[in-house]
């Protein structure tokens, strides 16, 4: 199949999951197309899919992957003894483990075609990491608690798992107790990484955007969680960012020059 072939393949069968969807025509144009697979994706709840689903998809979410360009952290230069510093597309990026900024149901954004780094993660993941996600929490029982972590299989994504964590919400300025809670979500990625016997990990800028955590603040904590962590873990530390404002706060507090 080519990727256009997979991609109605999968439009098609996730259109033909719901009656609702009945009246819903697949477009002919294809950035079109991929907003509406994505769309479908975000909204699916955590259900098997058939065999030939999940091949196909699997397929075409590497493919995607692949035109995208995938960096391996190992091809670039630490910022500092094990700690690294990446502008990029977390969702592109080979290590051991992504962190991905979740929120308490721990599911993913089911808003369509949303921009957040959960919608990303679990788009091009699959809808295996929903299911994943949901065996999760159903055995929970409860709401994922701020600053503790899960970890998952990856499934399509160039790293090999993902870390969930889920950040404080900040109302106004950051009370102590929301900076108690940002630092609990780095040691707890950390601490869940060291123990599953990982060697790498990529954090996100937690809490920030969405969750209204200042940038500058967010980012002195997490620089310090980890510098302190590595004192006695040897992980390797990758800080992803998306934003030039994060990367040049992140460049002046590791001490890049």
């Amino acid at each position: 199949m080519t990727q256009a072939e997979r991609r109605i393949y999968l439009i098609k069968y996730l259109l033909n999951e719901r009656a609702v969807y009945s009246p819903i025509a697949v477009p002919t144009d294809s950035n079109e197309q991929k907003s509406l697979l994505r769309g479908l994706m975000n909204v699916r709840q955590p259900m098997r899919a058939s065999d030939d689903f999940i091949a196909v998809q699997n397929e075409y979410l590497k493919e995607e992957t692949r035109r995208k360009g995938v960096t391996d952290y190992t091809a670039l230069s630490p910022v500092c003894d094990g700690i690294y510093l990446w502008q990029g597309d977390i969702t592109t990026l080979k290590c051991d483990a992504i962190v991905n900024a979740a929120n308490s149901k721990m599911l993913g954004c089911f808003c369509p075609n949303h921009k957040c780094i959960d919608n990303a993660i679990h788009t091009f993941s699959g809808v295996q990491l929903r299911l994943a996600c949901d065996e999760i929490m159903k055995k929970q029982g409860h709401d994922e608690e701020t600053g503790k972590a899960k970890i998952t299989p990856a499934f399509n994504l160039p790293c090999k798992n993902v870390i969930h964590t889920v950040g404080p919400i900040v109302i106004g300025s950051p009370t102590e107790r929301d900076r108690r809670l940002l630092r609990s979500c780095y040691l707890s990625c950390l601490e869940t990484a060291v123990q599953s016997g990982l060697k790498s990990i990529a954090f996100c800028c937690i809490s920030t955007g969405e969750f209204h955590f200042p940038n500058r603040a967010a980012a002195e904590i997490a620089v310090d969680t980890v510098k302190r962590f590595r004192q006695e873990n040897k992980i390797e530390v990758i800080f992803n960012v998306f934003k030039d404002e994060d990367y040049e706060i992140y460049r002046e507090l590791l001490g890049k020059n």
